[in-house]
């Protein structure tokens, strides 16, 4: 196994766009050729655009972007951004009389950290399609992780900075990556030992406490914790895939999110991962969903590890 470039698999282009003083932004994974793709949305609280014809029993087979974004249902605008970017370079589905470019996405709540008027939008969306053309995007405060925080289960005075994460691998001739926005109710623990590296801050803000233990703690209280939090994430490989199977490798796939983020896919989660297969390389199934898993929990990790301190709230390289 070997790491490289997300924007090594043929055909794929990740850009990022933001609004660092509003604190939001969103990021675009295009593939203009068309992808065979899949969802699975775990979590209670989702914001998500054109997940319905990724249903195995609908007609559309492939898609043309995934739009990640920031600003809660108010950044699904930027999709439209990636559909004006992608008309314009005749990507889309034919229908005779000009091309209909098929663009999912999905949105996390991201309004308490900067602005909460300043959201994703079709200009902002656009740019992130323009930058996806520079080459291999920024991680941490950039894109769709921009305003992303975690820990949240006591509120903003505990909650901890994170961002965006990309991880991609490459066995043979298949190829694997991960492009997340880790926004969620929970902590980040380590891929490898397990430790908890980001989340919920103890009462001294100075070390990490642990959102399980709290709820344990409060099991027969009743908290009103943040409605709009989210882990949002896109699973890019170059296996040949069905329709059926990106759908099947999405929910394989968010057992990544399992290994990385505890607790997961609350009933303030929207947690959603989209799949992307290009169609290039024959891979067996199991091989490639324990791929998967690994790829995207990596990428968490490098989501909270990327992520600088803003909006008075401190990230992971604090700690250390």
């Amino acid at each position: 196994m070997k790491k490289i470039k997300i924007t090594d698999i043929k055909g794929i282009k990740v850009g990022n766009a933001q609004d660092e003083k509003g604190g939001t932004g969103c990021t675009a994974v295009i593939c203009e050729a068309g992808a065979y793709a899949g969802v699975d949305v775990r979590g209670g609280g989702p914001a998500s655009r054109e997940t319905e014809l990724l249903k195995p029993v609908n007609m559309v087979q492939q898609i043309h972007c995934v739009m990640l974004s920031g600003g809660s249902a108010f950044g699904l605008e930027a999709g439209d951004g990636a559909m004006q970017y992608l008309e314009e370079k005749g990507a889309g589905f034919d229908v005779g009389v000009g091309v209909v470019p098929i663009v999912c996405g999905a949105s996390l709540f991201d309004l308490v950290v900067g602005d909460p008027k300043c959201r994703p939008d079709k200009a902002m969306g656009y740019a992130a399609c323009l930058a996806a053309e520079k080459g291999e995007p920024a991680q941490g405060n950039a894109g769709a992780g921009t305003g992303a925080s975690i820990g949240k289960y006591l509120g903003v005075e505990r909650m901890m900075k994170s961002g965006l994460g990309i991880y991609a691998v490459q066995i043979g001739e298949v190829q694997c990556g991960a492009v997340v926005a880790v926004n969620a109710l929970g902590d980040v623990v380590d891929y490898d030992t397990h430790e908890r590296i980001a989340g919920i801050l103890a009462e001294d803000k100075k070390s990490l406490a642990s959102t399980e233990k709290i709820m344990y703690d409060e099991i027969n209280k009743a908290r009103n914790v943040f409605t709009g939090n989210t882990t949002l994430g896109c699973l890019v490989t170059n296996a040949k895939l069905t329709k059926d199977q990106a759908n099947k490798l999405a929910g394989i796939t968010h057992n990544g999110y399992a290994k990385a983020i505890t607790p997961v896919h609350t009933s303030a989660d929207g947690d959603t991962i989209f799949t992307m297969a290009t169609g290039e390389v024959e891979v067996a199934a199991d091989p490639l969903g324990a791929l998967a898993t690994e790829v995207m929990a990596r990428a968490i990790n490098n989501a909270v590890k990327s992520a600088k301190p803003a909006y008075g709230l401190k990230a992971a390289s604090d700690l250390r």
